[in-house]
């Protein structure tokens, strides 16, 4: 019981930074968007920068760590970043499906585990800045429950922000993972999984059960 209350608190905060980030209702649960400029500008020639900010209960932006890799960052499982030896991010409240799954459209044969890693290097191989959130209380340890956005830009073909959670689950890589009391943990990503559901990813195999 003692472990059912801690899960379903951090659920209840985390879904409570993401709504009020962005401003919205708890009717209407989003990350919300990244400032353009902002993110922008935290970008640096021939590196990949990476920004996490961490918000109080006053929502609030109290601290940031910033790191900058000029060969990247590297996901060391379908919903995990590794910052460094001491640090990894993980994208809170999704997961991929469990066992094996085959997409002839994209020709995918294999675990799901490695698709939803597969999409998610995808995601880590190109943008110029990584933006994350996460609540204050996350800032010292080594697994952190964030939300996190890139930033891509290619001159003259692509200039985007993109939520990697949104992503990923309407590209069928990963799917809503559930609290202890079954419902959603990120209903703000319904959505997304209702896309992904229309057959892409993991949802093109019919043996896919949630």
């Amino acid at each position: 019981m003692k472990q059912t209350g801690i899960v379903q608190s951090r659920m209840v905060s985390i879904v409570t930074l993401l709504a009020g980030i962005s401003g919205l209702t708890s009717d209407a649960l989003a990350a919300g968007p990244v400032d353009p400029g902002y993110i922008k500008s935290l970008a640096a020639p021939g590196k990949t920068v990476l920004v996490v900010e961490y918000y109080d209960g006053n929502r609030t932006v109290v601290s940031r760590k910033g790191y900058a890799s000029a060969t990247g960052f590297r996901a060391s499982s379908p919903t995990d970043i590794r910052i460094d030896g001491k640090t990894i991010l993980h994208l809170f409240g999704v997961e991929p499906c469990q066992g094996e799954m085959v997409n002839r459209k994209e020709g995918f044969a294999g675990r799901c585990q490695d698709f939803a890693r597969q999409q998610l290097e995808i995601l880590l191989k190109f943008p110029k800045v990584i933006l994350c959130r996460a609540f204050l209380s996350e800032a010292t340890a080594p697994k952190q429950d964030v939300t996190c956005f890139g930033y891509y830009y290619f001159p003259g073909s692509l200039d985007s922000i993109s939520n990697f959670e949104e992503e990923l689950v309407s590209l069928g890589a990963l799917r809503l993972a559930t609290g202890p009391d079954g419902s959603p943990m990120r209903p703000d990503l319904a959505e997304e999984e209702r896309i992904g559901r229309q057959g892409y990813g993991m949802w093109a195999d019919p043996r896919t059960k949630r």
